[in-house]
């Protein structure tokens, strides 16, 4: 399977962050070192930064947004957290960026980045928690866990994680009785006309399993760019994207792309679209999205 990893396609966005991150080590130098880089909880949690949509989502959830300070700006849900200061994608962090809002406390999601920063971040005098991603019905209660002792309220992290587990356990039951399984190619987006598509060890792979899928590309992990003849061969029955996430995708161009018309999806012109921190998230609407997409892919098959 002809592929390219995904951190090649960027050099210049990698080489446009230089000079940005260059600067933030400069401002967080002149701050404390931290005694309390890999502490699980906070000592002042009044004015907390959070970094990941599902990070947001939990500390609403646990009804703890008193705590929050700011969010990333993958963090639109609900709608109330939008009112909080956006220190920018988790993903393209800058530490005074972060800092700015003065919190006393980062909680962030692994895969916050880019490495540079977050490393700044870690050894600044704010305290830093890092929340495990991990793309499955357990992780999402680990996250869920980890969230509540951070802010301290371990015993209502249980009642929510007790509470999810059992929405989570109930919507997996939902396909369990299905026999023939959709093959679904999860498409991130279409560059020059080659197709990024969603391998094991990803969100996507981790959502489409649990909805009662199979991803149709195998092989290889995280998001890769796949040759046509990869595409032809993996015949996907659905495909699937995300909606209000990065550059829009039309049905037409979609469509239009040869290999993808070559398949069982193109053929039937089968697509999906979700909004992706609904899809994505892993958190505490995950349940729902499990739901809602094992009913968009199998229809009146799923049993409640």
């Amino acid at each position: 399977m002809a592929m390219v990893s995904f951190s090649r396609l960027a050099p210049v966005l990698r080489l446009a962050l230089g000079p940005a991150i260059a600067l933030s080590l400069g401002f967080v130098a002149l701050q404390p070192g931290n005694a309390t880089e890999g502490a699980t909880v906070f000592a002042d949690p009044s004015k907390i930064a959070a970094i990941g949509g599902s990070i947001t989502e939990i500390v609403y959830a646990l009804g703890e947004e008193k705590h929050l300070v700011a969010r990333d700006s993958t963090s639109r849900y609900p709608k109330a957290a939008l009112d909080l200061p956006d220190v920018g994608y988790m993903r393209q962090l800058s530490p005074e960026g972060v800092l700015s809002v003065n919190p006393t406390g980062i909680l962030a999601l692994h895969g916050s980045g880019p490495k540079e920063a977050v490393d700044v971040l870690k050894k600044a005098s704010v305290p830093f928690i890092e929340v495990p991603e991990h793309y499955s019905h357990e992780g999402v209660l680990e996250k869920v866990r980890i969230v509540g002792k951070a802010l301290g309220v371990d015993a209502k992290a249980e009642m929510l994680a007790r509470e999810l587990d059992a929405k989570l356990t109930a919507a997996e039951k939902q396909t369990a009785s299905i026999k023939e399984r959709k093959r679904i190619l999860f498409v991130l987006s279409i560059q020059g006309g080659k197709i990024l598509a969603a391998g094991s060890e990803t969100a996507a792979d981790g959502m489409v399993k649990l909805a009662g899928g199979f991803n149709a590309v195998e092989g290889f992990s995280g998001y890769k760019q796949i040759s046509d003849e990869a595409i032809i061969t993996a015949r996907p029955d659905v495909i699937l994207m995300m909606s209000n996430a990065g550059p829009p995708v039309s049905d037409d161009e979609l469509f239009s792309n040869p290999s993808i018309a070559s398949t069982p999806a193109g053929t039937a012109r089968k697509l999906i679209r979700i909004d992706g921190a609904y899809l994505l998230g892993f958190g505490p609407r995950t349940a729902d999205a499990i739901h809602d997409l094992a009913v968009s892919l199998y229809g009146g098959q799923v049993t409640d």
